[in-house]
């Protein structure tokens, strides 16, 4: 299989195991249709074997671990069981080590898939493949999401409480010695002090504290991302992505192109909503049409996403900005790009660019679908030689 593959699932019950030349802990995590796991219950792991219709099986180092799903036993709430992989070594990446999934029937062992993710580095850990439900049929896809802040960070994401590792305790200082209690035969002994917790093991590291829309609008910087969660559910309705730019200084009129390109998992192109192609992707993205000047208040171009409506092969999303006529961005003042919900006009997320390049087109944002269902949006601010948006199709795949 290859990232964001599918198959139809042959067996109703089915393990997963992950095999790589170093020893890996391997988990399973039961999601809602909401992408999040109903309690810590459904976080199935080495201490936590067994949940409604998943169990954990270890390999005992010499065999991988292997998370077993019976599909006719998992709860209707369910929608999907993701299988997860880290080395058991801490603080060990997946760099040079290529792990390698295997789907099996669990009833005669024959083998129904493999997967191995490619081009993996700095990853702690692995979304390596989920089995989903979809349309009363189970199906099994290849995911290979990478994460650098190990099993945490996705049982985090997946809405599993991670608590922080206890402080050392620190020492009562004695009491003054000068008032001494007359000792009393009748007392009874005072029960010894409890022993310190031990450290919580690896897999129990700090979340990935990132930001969200919980408290308000967010302001970002470039290269920085916020999660577009708010009240601790994905952002799934349509918003709007407006982007606007007014001439420098006594400058003349600015004719410049917004657009969005959609790309699958494996960063190829799927479309480009621009002014040539007002909505891509069976409506769910839209544009404004083109400005052809630049003045005037607000924004000058919009594109509006349903997010709810992407269709599951789109991963990714790159909003740009390019010259058609030829002048550079050194021409350009406040260009900017803010995203808003297009229901109650709330603006969520802002990005003034700051600076410019004598170049004709720019990277904007972009916008990244979670497997755990919500999508992230990155400042990006990333000047490029390109006019058209076919030119910005390939530096918009590198920036994925």
């Amino acid at each position: 299989m290859t990232p964001g593959s599918n198959i139809p699932l042959s067996a109703s019950r089915v393990t997963v195991d992950v095999a790589a030349p170093v020893r890996l802990d391997v988990s399973g995590l039961l999601l809602t249709a909401d992408g999040k796991v109903r309690s810590d219950e459904d976080f199935i792991f080495y201490n936590q074997p067994s949940g409604p219709g998943v169990t954990y099986r270890s390999g005992g180092g010499a065999a991988p671990d292997a998370i077993i799903v019976d599909t006719a036993a998992v709860p209707p709430g369910i929608e999907k069981i993701v299988v997860t992989a880290s080395p058991d070594a801490a603080g060990q990446t997946f760099q040079g080590i290529e792990p390698t999934a295997t789907i099996r029937a669990a009833d005669g062992n024959a083998i129904l898939a493999t997967f191995t993710p490619p081009q993996l580095g700095t990853e702690t850990a692995l979304v390596v493949v989920e089995i989903y439900r979809r349309a009363g049929q189970w199906k099994a896809r290849a995911v290979g999401q990478g994460y650098a802040d190990g099993l945490a960070g996705i049982a985090t994401d997946f809405g599993v409480t991670v608590e922080e590792p206890a402080p050392a305790a620190q020492p009562v200082a004695p009491p003054p010695p000068a008032a001494q209690p007359i000792a009393q035969p009748t007392a009874q002994p005072v029960a010894p002090p409890m022993p310190a917790a031990p450290p919580a093991p690896p897999a129990a590291a700090p979340g990935t504290g990132k930001i969200n829309l919980d408290k308000g609008r967010v302001s970002l910087q470039k290269n920085q991302t916020v999660s577009l969660v708010k009240g601790g559910r994905p952002l799934l309705s349509r918003v709007q992505m407006g982007l606007g730019w007014e001439p420098a200084f006594r400058g003349k009129d600015i004719d410049l192109d917004a657009s969005v390109i959609a790309y699958g998992p494996q960063r190829n192109h799927i479309d480009s909503c621009y002014f040539g192609k007002l909505s891509i992707l069976n409506g769910a993205i839209k544009h404004s049409g083109d400005n052809l000047t630049g003045e005037g208040g607000g924004d000058d171009e919009v594109i509006i996403v349903d997010l709810g409506r992407i269709p599951q092969e789109v991963t990714g999303l790159v909003f740009t900005v390019n010259s058609f006529s030829g002048q550079k961005f050194t021409e350009v003042a406040k260009a900017y790009c803010r995203l808003v919900d297009s229901a109650s006009g709330e603006e969520l997320v802002r990005f003034d660019l700051t600076g410019a390049e004598p170049q004709t087109g720019v990277l904007m944002a972009k916008l990244i679908r979670q497997y755990s269902g919500e999508w992230e949006m990155t400042a990006m601010g990333d000047f490029v030689k390109a006019r058209t948006v076919r030119n910005m199709v390939k530096p918009g795949a590198q920036a994925l």
